[in-house]
């Protein structure tokens, strides 16, 4: 590999373990806002308050049988998948056990636009690292390759809205911040992800595992 490879290889690979790790802490930002989560995160909520497991570990066991989902869509893991699967479960639970709860309405808006922004800023990076999609994100994708006719935007709001309502049944929590991350995740990633994707050679695939 050309010494232009290795730095590149290198960037992708930091990229991807800071992106994982700052979604974590989006991910603890919003549930100490208190002010609704994302809809997988309502799930994982509602499965830790449940099971009486940590969130940070409801998120990666979770991850596995989402895995095997993967296995009849012919979906194949990527090393980020697998990064993915355990790095975020851990951050998670490290921020929510140093962060100081969100006392006050300020503090908790405050939360919950800074989870939103770094959700956004973190799935840009580690999406742009091109190393494979998350478990969630590749059970979407697999689907949709699986069965063409159906669209992303169907099977994405099929899903998310699935998970959104057997969470919040479990006692997850749905809010304002819950509408607020529907709203404004898709332009955020949008506005983050071109600035973050690490360009691939030339004759490469666009997203190499």
């Amino acid at each position: 590999m050309k010494p232009s490879g290795d730095r590149r290889l290198t960037r992708r690979v930091v990229q991807l373990f800071i992106g994982l790790a700052l979604y974590g802490v989006s991910m603890a930002f919003m549930v100490e806002s208190a002010l609704g989560l994302n809809p997988w995160d309502v799930f994982h909520q509602g499965l830790s308050e449940v099971t009486g497991m940590s969130f940070g570990w409801v998120v990666i066991l979770l991850g596995i049988p989402i895995l095997l989902l993967w296995i009849p869509l012919r979906q194949r893991p990527g090393f980020g998948t697998i990064a993915n699967l355990v790095v975020i479960g851990f951050v998670v639970d490290g921020a929510l056990a140093v962060l100081p709860a969100g006392s006050g309405v300020p503090a908790r808006v405050g939360y919950l636009v800074g989870g939103i922004l770094l959700n956004a800023l973190a799935t840009g990076l580690y999406i742009g690292s091109r190393f494979g999609p998350g478990p969630r994100d590749g059970l979407m994708t697999g689907i949709v390759g699986r069965f063409p006719r159906l669209s992303i935007r169907l099977v994405r709001t099929t899903i998310e809205l699935s998970v959104l309502l057997v969470g919040f049944l479990l006692g997850g929590t749905v809010g304002i911040g819950t509408i607020a991350y529907a709203l404004a995740i898709g332009p955020l990633v949008h506005l983050f992800l071109p600035l973050c994707t690490v360009r691939a050679p030339e004759g490469e695939p666009a997203l190499a595992h």
